[in-house]
């Protein structure tokens, strides 16, 4: 895996600095990604994405059905109150960050010129819709069945959280007989899982040969600062702030807990959806870190779309780089504002490549930050995405491994 995260960034970054330099025809480097990388980074992704569904449904029905209602109640409680403070912990490292080392302020007018560049004729993201408790209230499917055709996978997860109390609190020979079945239906997912990730590497390496070389060098230095304070504060977050819940909350070496879901984390940096990710997140987390089965079924399938801070960290970092950029003044209650947003965005936000950004446009639109800035960090918001992606993974596993301590073994 590692091996073709290297491979696939340097060829991409290679290939792009050819072109540029005109030493190598774009045709080829598009015939390459067109033919072979891009096909089977996609065949990769597709094929974790297409068993995520069926994967957290079963995974979290089984999990919960293995409860005692009076047990979920507790872990449910527990995982939101995790979820929340490691978000806020997030969303104020990365606050801090840009508000001391201010990437956005001093002469930006090549970066609103570059921006204005890259905005024109380039359709502008809707902004995000229904926050607030019509968010809340939109987050339960009227149709389940309907909320797995159209990727909703908060939906397809709160479908299942319904149905595991059901099961865990009806107890007859039938319903014994549809826990088994939907038993059966997670074994199969699992293997079939394993199978996929055979061809990890190959996938990973293409999917980042495409991601870079159309990324290129020039644009990543022009807004290095940007990129620099968002990966700093990842790198903090996830080194920092969950080493210390590790060895405070969950009593386990930091150290140790990372080298064992090293697995998952480059998963998630190659294919920048926690979603997709989910499948090889569990697997580590009973095989690996050796999580109890109901307690990483239900905190890993809920955090999946629930505890995404890595992201809600990214949001507030965009937001105030923006606003310095355009020399927008945020008062210190729009920044409090902002957080609070993040913080439930990051909860909301669905696990997804590029699901953060209409909640950014949101904000931008909310404090008249010019719509043209979000263009700017769309060149470079594959490389973040990744990242921050790979942030949400480890936050889940932690947060995972800290309601574990709290729970028995066996339910």
């Amino acid at each position: 895996m590692l091996v073709g995260i290297v491979a696939g960034a340097a060829l991409g970054l290679g290939a792009n600095e050819l072109v540029a330099n005109r030493l190598l025809a774009k045709d080829v480097v598009d015939s390459v990604i067109e033919w072979a990388a891009f096909p089977a980074g996609q065949i990769f992704l597709r094929l974790l994405i297409m068993l995520s569904v069926p994967l957290i449904f079963s995974a979290l029905v089984s999990g919960i059905a293995e409860l005692d209602p009076r047990a979920l109640g507790r872990m449910g409680l527990r995982t939101l109150g995790f979820t929340t403070l490691v978000s806020a912990l997030a969303v104020v490292t990365g606050l801090a960050l840009v508000i001391g080392l201010a990437p956005g302020e001093g002469d930006t007018t090549e970066l609103v010129r570059l921006a204005e560049e890259l905005a024109a004729g380039r359709p502008p993201i809707k902004p995000a819709e229904g926050a607030g408790i019509t968010g809340v209230v939109t987050m339960i499917p009227t149709n389940p069945i309907a909320a797995a055709a159209n990727d909703n996978t908060l939906g397809v997860i709160i479908f299942a959280l319904v149905l595991g109390v059901g099961l865990a609190a009806v107890r007859t020979d039938n319903s014994a007989r549809l826990r088994e079945a939907i038993g059966g239906l997670n074994e199969v997912c699992t293997r079939l899982v394993e199978a996929v990730m055979r061809i990890a590497p190959i996938g990973v390496a293409g999917l980042l040969f495409a991601s870079f070389a159309n990324l290129g060098v020039d644009l990543l230095a022009r807004i290095g600062a940007y990129v620099g304070v968002v990966v700093l504060a990842l790198v903090l977050h996830t080194f920092g702030t969950y080493a210390v819940l590790l060895k405070l909350v969950a009593r386990r070496s930091p150290w140790a807990f990372f080298s064992q879901i090293k697995v998952a984390m480059a998963t998630a940096f190659a294919t920048s959806s926690s979603a997709a990710t989910l499948p090889t997140t569990l697997h580590v987390a009973e095989h690996d870190v050796k999580l109890p089965r109901h307690v990483s079924r239900f905190v890993l399938t809920a955090g999946a779309s629930m505890n995404q801070n890595g992201t809600a960290l990214f949001e507030g970092v965009t937001v105030l780089f923006l606003a310095q950029v355009f020399d927008v003044d945020l008062t210190v209650s729009q920044s409090l504002v902002v957080m609070l947003i993040c913080v439930l965005g990051g909860i909301g936000t669905a696990g997804i490549p590029g699901a953060s950004l209409p909640v950014i446009a949101m904000m931008m639109a909310m404090y008249g930050i010019p719509a043209e800035g979000l263009a700017l960090i769309l060149g470079v918001d594959r490389l973040l995405d990744m990242c921050r992606t790979t942030v949400n993974v480890a936050g889940d596993l932690v947060v995972a491994a800290c309601v574990a301590r709290s729970e028995p073994a066996e339910t």
